[in-house]
C-alpha cells in the first residue's frame, strides 16, 4: 500500500512542476496573447507573482496540516485550485480582460493554492515507510522528470497556440487531485504546536548550511526560467520550441542522474557533491553566458544539469543529516520556503541585472553568487566535521 501510494504521491509532484514549466519557454508569446507586451520586465513579473504565493503560502498550508493531522484533503483543493487557477488565465484573453494586474493576481492566487499540492505531497512522501532515501529519492525523480518534460513540450505547445500549456496545465493538475483521493493520510498531529517546532529548529542554526544552498542553487534556476529564455531567443534568435530544447539538455540530466549521484553522496558524504559541486555549478552558469555559439551554449546547459544533479540529492539529505528526528518535516518545509524565495530572488535580480546591464552580467551574478556561496562556507562544513561525521563519508557512519 506504501508503494502505490509512494508513485501517486509522486506523480501529483510530477504534474506539479510539469505545468509549471509548460509555460517557460513560451513565456513571452504566452505574455501577448494576455494582452501584455512581451518585454523582459513583463516576464519577471509574472513569474515573480506565482513564487510570492508560493513563498507567503508554504508554510500556512504546512502549519495547517500538522495541527489538523491531515494532509491529503489539503494537496486535492491544492491541485484542484491550481487547475482552476490555470484555466482562467486561458480564459482572460477570450472574455476580453486584457488588463496585466488581473494577469498578476490570479498568478499569485494560483501559486497560493499550488504549493499546497507540491509541499505537502513532499511531506506525505516523508510521513510514508520504506526509508527517507527512498520516499525522497521518489520526490526528486518527480522534479527532475517533471521539470526536463514540461520544457520542450511547453515550447511545442506554445508553437501552435501560446494558450495551449495553459489548458494542459490546467488538465493535469485536476488528474492530480483525483490520485490524491486514493492515498493512505498517515499525518501525525503536532501536539507540540507550531511554536515548540519552530523554537526546536532555532536551536539547530546549522540548518542554515543546506538552506543557504537551497536558496543559491533555486535562484539560478529562476534566473535561467526568465533570463535564459529571453537570452537564448535574443541571441540566437530561437523560437520556443527550440528554447524549450535547449532548457531541457539542462533539466534532462538534472533529472536522470539526481539518484545515482544521491547514493554517491552516501558514500562520499555531502561536502564534495554540495561545496565543490556548487563552485564548479557557477563556473558552467557563467559559461553559459560566454560561449559566442550555439552549440557551446547548449553543451554549458548539460554541464549544468549533470552539476546540478550532483548538487540536489546531496543538499537534501542534509538537511535530513542536521535536522532532529521529531522535526525533519519542517525543516524540509523550511528548506522548500528558502528555496522557493531563491527561485523569486533569480527571477527579480537576475531581470533586473538583465535589463539594465545586459545578459552578461547577469550571467556573471548568478554565476558568482554561487561560487561565493560555496567559498564562504566550506570553513564551516570543516569545522563541522568532528560533529557530524557522516557529511565526509559513510565510513565515519552515524
Amino acid at each position: 500500500m506504501a508503494g502505490t501510494d509512494r508513485i501517486r504521491l509522486a506523480l501529483v509532484v510530477f504534474v506539479v512542476l510539469f505545468a509549471q514549466v509548460l509555460l517557460y519557454p513560451g513565456v513571452p508569446d504566452l505574455l501577448a496573447a494576455l494582452g501584455a507586451t512581451t518585454s523582459l520586465d513583463a516576464g519577471m513579473w509574472f513569474l515573480t507573482a506565482e513564487f510570492v504565493g508560493f513563498v507567503l503560502f508554504a508554510g500556512v498550508w504546512g502549519s495547517l496540516s500538522d495541527t489538523t493531522g491531515r494532509r491529503a484533503p489539503y494537496i486535492a483543493l491544492g491541485a484542484l485550485g491550481g487547475a482552476v487557477g490555470y484555466a482562467l488565465l486561458a480564459v482572460l484573453p477570450i472574455v476580453g480582460i486584457t488588463a496585466f494586474g488581473a494577469v498578476l493576481v490570479l498568478r499569485f492566487i494560483q501559486g497560493a493554492v499550488t504549493i499546497a499540492a507540491f509541499s505537502l505531497s513532499m511531506t506525505m512522501l516523508m510521513d510514508l515507510d520504506g526509508g527517507h532515501g527512498k520516499n525522497m529519492g521518489a520526490a526528486g525523480i518527480a522534479i527532475g522528470l517533471g521539470t526536463a518534460l514540461g520544457a520542450p513540450l511547453g515550447g511545442r505547445l506554445t508553437t501552435i497556440d501560446p494558450l495551449a500549456p495553459l489548458y494542459l496545465a490546467s488538465g493535469l493538475l485536476a488528474l492530480g487531485a483525483v490520485l490524491t483521493i486514493f492515498v493512505t493520510d498517515r499525518a501525525p498531529k503536532n501536539h507540540d504546536g507550531v511554536a515548540a517546532t519552530l523554537s526546536g529548529l532555532r536551536e539547530t542554526p546549522v540548518l542554515l548550511l543546506p538552506y543557504a544552498f537551497g536558496f543559491i542553487d533555486r535562484l539560478t534556476a529562476g534566473f535561467f526560467a526568465l533570463v535564459g529564455t529571453f537570452y537564448f531567443r535574443t541571441a540566437f534568435g530561437l523560437d520556443a520550441a527550440q528554447t524549450g530544447l535547449v532548457l531541457a539538455l539542462f533539466f534532462v540530466p538534472f533529472a536522470l542522474l539526481q539518484y545515482p549521484f544521491g547514493v554517491l553522496s552516501d558514500r562520499v558524504g555531502r561536502v564534495g557533491p554540495v561545496v565543490v559541486g556548487s563552485g564548479l555549478y557557477g563556473v558552467a552558469v557563467i559559461a553559459v553566458g560566454l560561449v559566442p555559439t550555439l552549440n557551446a551554449a547548449r553543451a554549458g546547459m548539460v554541464v549544468v544539469g549533470v552539476l546540478g544533479a550532483l548538487m540536489a540529492p546531496a543538499t537534501m539529505a542534509l538537511v535530513n543529516d542536521l535536522s532532529r528526528d521529531t522535526e525533519r518535516g519542517v525543516a524540509m518545509g523550511g528548506f522548500n520556503i528558502f528555496g522557493s524565495i531563491g527561485f523569486l530572488t533569480g527571477i527579480v535580480v537576475g531581470g533586473a541585472v538583465a535589463d539594465t546591464y545586459g545578459f552578461l552580467a547577469a550571467f556573471l551574478v548568478a554565476g558568482g553568487l554561487e561560487i561565493g556561496i560555496a567559498l564562504l562556507t566550506l570553513p564551516v562544513f570543516v569545522r563541522l566535521k568532528l560533529e557530524k561525521q557522516s557529511l565526509f563519508g559513510a565510513e565515519a557512519g552515524r
